[in-house]
Order: structure tokens, then C-alpha cells, then sequence
């Protein structure tokens, strides 16, 4: 689903079973999708969850990335990925302060938080 898909298909829903969404971070909306779940890699091993983030009628993109699950890396199942508001909402919080800024041009960046979204 491409970019705009995702967005019209996100308006106004936000939950932690849907793999896009909406979350409000200090009156400002933000659009989220879900752009990988926690995978291997040869070349770096286990890849974390990551998230797509666009602030509401901007244009710069923004994806955090978790680190992967300690489950995985002990040869655990996966489970179901939980995704709620509190961590998507300090992993934006984390990407501004990082240096993202939603209102400017540009490719999309790359924030690695930890497992809360700090």
C-alpha cells in the first residue's frame, strides 16, 4: 500500500491491533504505520520493529526503529506485536528532539530508540 493508502486508510484510528494509525503528541497529530516487524538479517542479525511517522498535512517522513524483542534473540516464538499510544507517542517525541522536523523537505529519517520509544 503506498504512502497515501496508508494515510487515508489511518484517519481517525488508532489502536494496538491495526498496523497504521493516528496518535495525538502535544496537539499535533501523527500518522502511523507499521513498516517491518522484528526480523533476521545476515548481515546484522536481529532487526527490530520498525514505524513510519508523518506529522498530519506535512510532508517529511520519520520511521523509529526497536530494538529486537530479547525473545527472539533466545530462540523464543514471536507472538503478536503490541503497538500503543504511550510508546508511539515518546518514540515522536524522541525523533523531534532528535532533530526531526516534520515541516521540512527531504528524505525520510531514521531514529533508533529503545523498547519504550525513548
Amino acid at each position: 500500500m503506498n504512502w497515501l493508502g496508508w494515510h487515508a486508510k489511518a484517519a481517525g484510528m488508532s489502536n494496538n491491533r491495526s498496523n497504521t494509525g493516528t496518535v495525538d503528541v502535544d496537539g499535533l497529530t501523527y500518522i502511523w504505520e507499521l513498516q517491518r516487524e522484528p526480523q533476521w538479517s545476515d548481515d546484522e542479525g536481529w532487526r527490530g520493529m520498525a514505524i513510519r511517522l508523518l506529522q498530519k498535512d506535512t510532508q517529511r517522513e520519520a520511521s523509529i526503529e526497536f530494538p529486537a524483542p530479547k525473545r527472539l534473540m533466545k530462540g523464543l516464538p514471536r507472538g503478536r506485536l503490541q503497538i500503543d499510544d504511550a510508546t508511539l507517542s515518546r518514540g515522536v517525541r524522541a525523533a523531534l528532539a532528535a532533530g526531526w522536523d516534520p515541516m521540512s523537505r527531504g528524505r525520510p529519517m531514521l531514529f533508533m530508540v529503545d523498547a519504550e520509544g525513548n
